[in-house]
């Protein structure tokens, strides 16, 4: 592996981070402000995750694409940055959200490229090397803004593809006041096609689970399921972020997704969408912009019950949400740093609702067992995994407790399997058969981590260990 900055950045770094909120089992820079995941990837026996940068300050400005890479997902390389603005070119005032394709061999990101503060997006396309450490941009344009006035506002590229065939969308709003997708083909990856508008949130299945002004970073993916759709065809997930104008890097209405089928309009040639149900991705308010890659047969995450996706999803920092303590602009300044990214995540449907798994390979961060059977209030380390089973009424609860004080961090009911990760100021609450919690906490000094457990609850703890 060439062009390496440091091995494991943020798990083992980390561990001497002066910042005890910092995560030590998420990689991302010791420095600088991270948002959307981009461009993940399994090319040659690696994961590559690229994600919004800013190298320079904990705040939003001038992105470039940071990139991490990993054979495991365990152990992680940084590698350089790895897209940066142009100056004069159509990504001058930043290399926002996008996606990274094999073109014939060429590993190839398309990305929305803006001009200045205000502009719209345009698709910009740039080619990298075989090891996707080094990259070429001449500031090609593959796909400007669509000419239809009802058009707005369009960002965020994501690529997919349907019997052979390539295509494009990208997220939009519209002068309605409606969310929407915008279809392309791509039998060329430099000239864009543009089709048309594709799915709007006026459609009934959409305006009920992914109510939006925009639909930032759109994901199409096919996913195992325990069942077949009505129609005999494969299940897919759409997945959307959803944007309102009131937003500042909070996005309260957080990730929407759509569950249906994809297939080919006999008449057009082009695909078409058909939602069924839907729901929220994820049930905290401290999850946004995920990205999914479609695993093929080449990886190690292959499996027989069907195709397989994988996500990322960004936590930001901020102000307290839903009564937590929060950080101030003051305090994330003062840090140098903000923004984590989760766990990565697998994808399937059961019962024709959305399933959120952690990977298997995230098991290699437990490390010796803490606590196991344990009932009542159970004292947590601040980086552990509690596996919480429950039998019975009542209400599962993560505090962060100082004596008789205490903060609830997360509370769920009773009558389901939780597993629980604590990452210093990142929490991940995944449960059986559903989708996750992903929320942000900052513990005081003197504060620990506590379960509270209704009667009939057991705990088991780990507590987490950097891998050899």
């Amino acid at each position: 592996m060439t062009d390496v900055i440091s091995t494991a950045p943020a798990l083992v770094a980390a561990a001497t981070h002066p910042d005890p909120a910092f995560p030590r089992f998420h990689p991302r820079p010791a420095q600088g402000w991270i948002n959307d995941p981009n461009g993940v990837s399994y090319v040659n026996g690696r994961y590559h995750v690229f994600f919004q940068y800013n190298p320079e300050s904990a705040r939003h400005d001038r992105i470039q694409w940071g990139h991490v890479s990993s054979p495991d997902l365990v152990h992680w390389d940084e590698h350089p940055v790895a897209l940066r603005p142009q100056d004069g070119g159509p990504d001058e005032f930043g290399c926002w959200t996008g996606v990274v394709t094999d073109d014939g061999g060429v590993p190839t990101a398309a990305y929305s490229g803006v001009r200045s503060g205000g502009g719209h997006s345009q698709v910009v396309i740039s080619r990298g090397s075989a090891d996707l450490v080094t990259w070429e941009q001449d500031g090609h344009i593959a796909a400007s803004m669509p000419g239809d006035g009802l058009v707005t506002a369009v960002r965020d590229p994501f690529i997919f593809r349907l019997n052979g065939k390539r295509y494009a969308m990208q997220g939009a709003g519209l002068a309605n006041g409606h969310a929407a997708l915008l279809l392309y083909t791509v039998e060329d990856m430099s000239d864009w096609k543009y089709q048309g508008i594709w799915l709007t949130s006026e459609n009934p299945v959409a305006a009920a689970h992914a109510p939006a002004e925009i639909w930032e970073c759109p994901q199409l993916v096919r996913v195992p399921s325990d069942g077949v759709p009505s129609d005999g065809g494969e299940t897919w997930v759409m997945m959307f972020s959803l944007w309102l104008s009131a937003d500042e890097h909070e996005h309260a209405n957080g990730v929407g997704h759509l569950i249906g089928s994809l297939e080919e309009d006999p008449s057009t040639g082009l695909p078409v969408f058909v939602p069924r149900s839907g729901g929220k991705s994820d049930l905290g308010r401290d999850f946004y912009a995920p990205q999914i890659v479609q695993l093929d047969s080449a990886s190690s995450q292959a499996d027989e019950s069907g195709p397989r996706a994988l996500l990322w999803g960004w936590s930001n920092e901020g102000p307290g949400r839903d009564g937590r303590r929060g950080r101030s602009q003051d305090e994330i300044d003062a840090a140098g740093w903000a923004g984590v990214l989760t766990h990565p995540r697998f994808l399937s449907v059961t019962d024709g609702a959305l399933v959120v798994a952690p990977a298997p390979e995230i098991d290699a961060y437990r490390g010796s067992l803490a606590v196991a059977g344990a009932s009542g209030v159970v004292g947590l380390p601040r980086f552990a995994e509690a596996v919480v089973t429950v039998d019975g009424p009542g209400e599962v609860r993560l505090v962060l407790a100082s004596g008789a004080e205490r903060q609830v961090v997360f509370a769920g009911q009773a009558g389901e399997e939780l597993r629980i990760f604590i990452d210093a100021s990142l929490v991940e609450v995944y449960r059986k058969g559903s989708v996750a919690t992903t929320l942000r906490a900052y513990p005081a000094p003197g504060e620990e981590w506590r379960l509270e457990l209704p009667e009939g609850a057991q705990a088991d703890v780990w507590e987490l260990k950097l891998p050899a």
